[in-house]
């Protein structure tokens, strides 16, 4: 005799998420395949050799390659999604000025024209960035033997395409894989550079220029890092909200209930950062590019792990992280929401004095999130020159890596969720009409 859930047919609950594993895996592995190929007529090693000489150069490639790049190898995939990257934050930063592009955002028709647009405007950005590559290795002695019109034309079109595909490949992870398409590949590449660092170290044990003592210095800062990102990632503001009793119609009625809005410390993330360094490393990396001697001064004023450099980049973090969370954020659709809803906060009124509410308790939170952006920025940097080992993997890369592994898991989680629930319903069915067929 057979058990009855022997009896009922198979749901495949776990099919899906393995197809959407497999698939991610895979796009995930074509992409660092294509990170290792070496764009046509560069000489990489004169490349990097020109990027190791130059402290300014050096800080804006580290950067870049922080968030998915790879020009500091000349990959056909150097640009990575950069472009695309650039061109969202646009039409985000254009939806807080803009009261059209704001519109389209929260309509689903408009949502589709603002993709396209993003998709256009990733072009023209990776075609302008192509470009200026090109001629930035051109000016480096040897980085490319055969320099020319053709050359050029040839690198141009490869970076181009290469961020047009990694465009095109974020895309099909989200919506055929796990997680956030774009976020993951960054995460896997900032994720390959643990093991050159782990070597890098064992080879400095080894050669005696970094005692016992200083490597469990750096592995105990790794450590905390990673515990406080975690921490500062998942804490968030819980405000009350309370759902009044209603009646629906024709006798129904939706019973009250009383839920909250999640507010996180860290609500902007880690973009504060990437404006606060890409502002900050500006005149370095226009000194390189020009020679001119006056950028040069300013950059040299502004040394990455002085203390100058410090309190202007805790300085800009902070700003950043006000201005870019009144951006993502908006307290006045956000109590408009909930009054239509007949929701409200217990003790303050609907509509402006909720705006006012919610706007109040982001002020207070974001300060010490910003302060903790600033110092998880700031801190390894100078723990490491102070030990004297330089890592690839910094509280930057810890932080993005951190937020894009707990937004896969969580994914992860619901989808196991929602097909569990999706295989009680079906069970259900399948019971349902057996016995009613029993009983006819």
């Amino acid at each position: 005799m057979t058990s009855p859930r022997a009896q009922l047919p198979s749901l495949g609950i776990d099919d899906e998420l393995k197809r959407k594993l497999k698939f991610t895996l895979l796009a995930i592995l074509v992409y660092r395949i294509g990170a290792h190929i070496v764009a046509p007529g560069v000489n990489v090693d004169a490349l990097q050799a020109f990027i190791n000489q130059n402290a300014g150069a050096n800080t804006f490639f580290q950067l870049y390659d922080t968030l998915g790049g790879g020009l500091y190898r000349a990959t056909v995939l150097a640009l990575g999604i950069m472009p695309y990257i650039s061109a969202s934050i646009i039409f985000q930063l254009m939806g807080g000025i803009f009261p059209t592009v704001s519109k389209m955002q929260k309509d689903e028709e408009g949502k589709k024209k603002l993709t396209q647009w993003t998709r256009y405007l990733t072009i023209f950005i990776a075609l302008s960035q192509a470009y200026t590559f090109a001629m930035f290795t051109e000016s480096i002695p040897g980085a490319v033997p055969n320099a020319g019109i053709a050359t050029r034309l040839t690198m141009v079109f490869t970076l181009t395409v290469g961020a047009i595909f990694m465009m095109w490949l974020g895309e099909q992870i989200t919506e055929r894989g796990i997680g956030n398409g774009m976020s993951l590949l960054i995460a896997v590449s900032i994720i390959e550079r643990l093991w050159p660092s782990a070597f890098q170290l064992v080879e400095l044990w080894r050669s005696g220029a970094l005692s016992f003592v200083k490597i469990l210095v750096v592995l105990a800062l790794a450590l905390g890092s990673i515990a406080a990102v975690v921490a500062m990632t998942i804490a968030a503001r819980r405000i009350p909200i309370q759902i009044p009793r209603k009646v629906m119609g024709r006798g129904r009625i939706r019973e009250g209930q009383k839920t909250f809005i999640p507010v996180r410390l860290i609500t902007a993330g880690v973009m504060p950062i990437v404006f606060a360094q890409t502002i900050i490393i500006m005149p370095s990396t226009i000194a390189n590019f020009t020679r001119n001697t006056a950028l040069t001064d300013i950059a040299s004023f502004f040394t990455p792990g002085d203390w100058p450099y410090n309190i202007v980049f805790a300085v800009m973090v902070v700003l950043f992280s006000y201005f870019y969370t009144s951006i993502i954020f908006n307290s006045v659709d956000l109590a408009e929401n909930l009054k239509k809803q007949g929701g409200f906060i217990p003790g303050v009124k609907p509509g402006a004095a909720t705006a006012d509410y919610i706007d109040q308790v982001l002020g207070r939170i974001t300060l010490p999130g910003s302060l903790f952006l600033a110092l998880i920025a700031i801190v390894p940097m100078v723990i490491s020159n102070s030990v004297g080992y330089q890592s690839n993997f910094g509280g930057t890369s810890v932080l993005i890596v951190v937020g894009v592994l707990l937004d896969t898991i969580a994914q992860i989680e619901q989808h196991r969720t929602l097909r569990k629930y999706d295989s009680f319903m079906k069970t259900g069915r399948v019971k349902f009409r057996g016995r009613q067929q029993r009983f006819i």
